[in-house]
């Protein structure tokens, strides 16, 4: 069984629930399986820490899990165009599978969400793809076969799962993680598609 690694920062909930269905369309390829891992915020303040485990949901990642992984979907609500800071500081952190090409020749794919639907899903799941490319990844996209594409009213795009939450939910994510059927849809089948990668290239 392979472990495709789901790694996420979520503030709200909204990236989190992408995380999930990505990681259920990965579950549904027989020979892989979910790994899903979070990191802990960034503080403001430099004696603040974070317990070694969190109060609830999954695990903080850890530079193994990277290595030990077949691909990876990296998911961040965007923050000015950009991921969140937590993501990037634990990414700027990965020279060491830089230098071993842990990650190289890995296929991997970007899910973000916005308080605002032009609010910079595009710009975040671009710049998300630049470490990865680093790497040596492989990424992969939403292809136009998946007609929730086309006709989507809410999150979606051809770089990556998204979410769209409304304008009167603050913080770029729903409090609740409400996805769209076809966010959900879309974020379910990246999860495949990346399961299905992770497989052929390893035949």
């Amino acid at each position: 069984m392979k472990d495709i690694l789901v790694l996420y920062y979520s503030r709200h909930g909204a990236t989190r629930e992408l995380a999930l269905a990505l990681a259920a369309g990965i579950d549904s390829v027989a020979g892989v399986q979910a790994r899903l891992r979070t990191v802990p915020a960034v503080s403001t303040v430099c004696e603040a820490s974070q317990p070694e485990i969190p109060d609830s949901g999954p695990p903080y990642v850890e530079n193994s899990d990277l290595e030990e992984c077949a691909g990876l979907a990296l998911g961040s609500p965007t923050r000015f165009g950009n991921m969140a800071a937590p993501l990037k500081y634990f990414l700027d952190g990965t020279s060491p599978q830089w230098l071993s090409g842990a990650l190289s020749g890995k296929p991997a794919c970007v899910f973000t969400a916005t308080g605002s639907l032009h609010g910079g899903q595009e710009s975040t799941l671009l710049s998300m793809m630049l470490p990865l490319l680093h790497h040596g990844m492989l990424i992969l996209g939403i292809p136009y076969s998946e007609s929730a594409l086309s006709t989507t009213q809410t999150g979606g795009t051809p770089y990556g799962a998204s979410h769209f939450a409304r304008a009167d939910r603050a913080g770029g994510e729903a409090r609740q993680g409400l996805l769209s059927q076809d966010e959900k849809t879309l974020a379910t089948a990246l999860g495949a598609r990346l399961a299905r990668a992770a497989l052929a290239l390893d035949a």
